[in-house]
């Protein structure tokens, strides 16, 4: 029998702040008794407008409760990556998740995550060790394995990602579907500020001068989008040389690719990827482009 809510545990109107799985996977078990959707937002915190936009999403399907995880998860980090300096902002992210009209926020420690012991995890199969994956080994499968116990925790119906993150995205769809997931994903365009810089909560890390720089990721982007009528070539060509012109973008890949993340087309739809440092900061951005049609 699913135990009634209290006060405590969810508040309609206002949002309730969980740490403890098992207690709110209790709460979630109650609202879909009561015949309500769940949609997750996963998010490691640091909340901005791209993070509204995930949210406002997850509004829009029917009958739903908001959960907003927020959680800094040690196991996609690398030894050199920014895991102890990752902005951790959970009063003003609730305040946003409220202003947002959240209902939960389930903002677990590192310890009720991953218990002692554990060892099992989830793996990405040969595209998490591609793209984002070659440049940081065993990203994916810590990606992976805690969106998997968000799942299991939260149980919802709909789950919310931002296409900023594509290939994170890519694998959490192939994941549902391979592993028989009752979720549906949802993806969500990247948000972007008015110069064209992909929202990201990393950009807090980049100076001046290096936050003007790296608009250049975006600017290469539309740039090879600009010529896709000529082919995969001249998309790679122009977006290079777009990153070539700006100091202190430092590439790590620029990549053509089918939406799947398989290898690009010659005609058709295709997604273009770039990763770069700017200063000590990697930054990541994608668009959708279509090969081959003869426009520009």
């Amino acid at each position: 029998m699913t135990e009634p809510l209290t006060k405590d545990d969810y508040k309609p109107g206002d949002v309730t702040v969980h740490h403890d799985p098992e207690r709110l996977h209790r709460v979630v078990k109650a609202l879909r008794a009561a015949g309500r959707n769940v949609a997750l937002v996963p998010t490691m915190g640091a909340l901005h407008e791209g993070h509204r936009k995930l949210i406002r999403e997850a509004h829009v399907m029917q009958n739903t409760v908001v959960v907003v995880s927020i959680f800094v998860n040690p196991t996609q980090f690398g030894p050199d990556e920014d895991y102890e300096r990752y902005p951790r902002t959970l009063e003003s992210d609730v305040d946003i998740c409220r202003e947002e009209r959240v209902g939960l926020v389930f903002a677990p420690s590192a310890g009720d995550v991953y218990l002692p012991g554990s060892s099992v995890t989830v793996h990405p199969g040969p595209l998490g060790d591609e793209l984002e994956g070659a440049s940081r080994p065993g990203h994916f499968t810590g990606v992976l394995t805690v969106v998997a116990k968000l799942f299991n925790i939260v149980q919802p119906t709909y789950a919310v990602f931002g296409e900023k993150d594509y290939q994170q995205l890519t694998l959490v769809h192939r994941m549902a579907r391979d592993l028989n997931m009752p979720t549906h994903v949802v993806g969500v365009p990247t948000v972007r500020e008015a110069d064209g810089l992909a929202l990201s909560s990393r950009n807090r890390y980049l100076s001046e001068e290096q936050r003007q720089a790296a608009t250049a990721l975006s600017a290469a982007l539309v740039a090879g989008a600009h010529v896709s009528g000529r082919g995969a070539d001249a998309v790679l060509e122009a977006a290079r040389d777009t990153l070539d012109a700006v100091p202190g973008v430092d590439l790590d890949y620029l990549e053509l690719r089918a939406p799947d993340l398989g290898p690009a087309p010659e005609n058709g739809d295709a997604r273009l990827l770039v990763a770069a440092r700017v200063g000590s900061t990697r930054l990541i951005d994608n668009i959708a482009v279509l090969l081959g049609t003869g426009d520009e």
